[in-house]
C-alpha cells in the first residue's frame, strides 16, 4: 500500500529541506510549503530527478487564508496526507519592550497561529483518519532569552498548544508531538545535524502508538 503525503510547512535549505529529503526517501510524496516558490521549485527539481514525488507550494504562514489554500491544493494534487510537519518560524533578535505592535502580531502569526491553522486544515484530511502532526519547537520555550523574546514566547506558546492538542487527540489514532530542539541546528554537534534531526521526525511518525508522547526533547 502506497504511503500518504508528507506535508512540510516551512522549507528552507536547512531542516526543512532535510525533512523533505528524509520523508521522500522513506516513500512519501512530499508537499513543501514556503513563501519563496522559486527556491521550492529548485529543491523539487533536485529531488524529482532522483525519482521522488516532491512539489512546492507558495504559502505565507502568517496569512491563514494563504496557508489553508496551499494546503488544500497540495492535498488535492498529491493525495491524502499521513503526516504534517509544521517547521515555520521567525528567528530574529528583539527585546521584551519596544518594537512595532503589528510586526509582533505578524511574527506571532507565523510562530503560533500558523501551527493551529495547519493542524486544523490537515487533521480532517489524514488518510484513514490516522497519522502524525509534528511541530518544530525550540529550547527557548524552556529557557527564554531577552535577546530573542518573540521567538521565546512563540516556542513556549507552541509547546503548550501541542500538549493540549496531544491530549485532545488521545485515542483517535492521530499523534501530535513537538520536537524541542535545544541547540543550534547545523552546528558542530552531530545530534543537531539537520539530517539527524529529520530522521528523528520520521522515527516519531513511524513509532507504535504505545510510545506516543507530547514532546521529544533533543538537548
Amino acid at each position: 500500500m502506497a504511503l500518504g503525503t508528507a506535508i512540510i510547512v516551512g522549507v528552507g535549505p536547512g531542516l526543512g529541506l532535510a525533512l523533505t529529503r528524509t520523508f521522500a526517501q522513506a516513500g512519501h510524496p512530499v508537499a513543501m510549503l514556503a513563501r519563496d516558490k522559486t527556491k521550492l521549485d529548485a529543491y523539487a527539481a533536485e529531488l524529482t530527478s532522483t525519482g521522488h514525488d516532491v512539489r512546492g507550494y507558495a504559502a505565507d504562514a502568517a496569512d491563514p487564508n494563504s496557508l489553508r489554500a496551499a494546503l488544500h491544493t497540495a492535498v488535492t494534487e498529491l493525495g491524502e496526507p499521513d503526516v504534517l510537519v509544521y517547521n515555520a518560524g521567525v528567528v530574529r533578535e528583539d527585546a521584551p519592550l519596544g518594537g512595532d505592535d503589528q510586526d509582533w502580531a505578524n511574527v506571532t502569526a507565523v510562530n503560533v497561529l500558523g501551527a493551529r491553522v495547519a493542524a486544523d486544515a490537515v487533521l480532517p484530511q489524514l488518510r484513514e483518519g490516522r497519522g502524525s502532526l509534528l511541530f518544530t519547537g525550540g529550547g527557548l520555550a524552556l529557557f527564554p532569552s531577552p535577546r530573542y523574546t518573540s521567538l521565546s514566547v512563540g516556542k513556549a506558546a507552541l509547546r503548550a498548544y501541542v500538549q493540549a492538542l496531544h491530549a485532545q487527540l488521545a485515542g483517535t489514532g492521530v499523534h501530535a508531538t513537538s520536537i524541542t530542539i535545544a541547540g543550534a541546528i547545523g552546528g558542530d554537534e552531530e545530534r543537531f545535524d539537520a539530517a539527524v534531526l529529520a530522521q528523528a521526525y520520521l522515527d516519531l511518525h513511524q513509532q507504535p502508538e504505545r510510545q506516543w508522547q507530547h514532546e521529544l526533547l533533543r538537548d
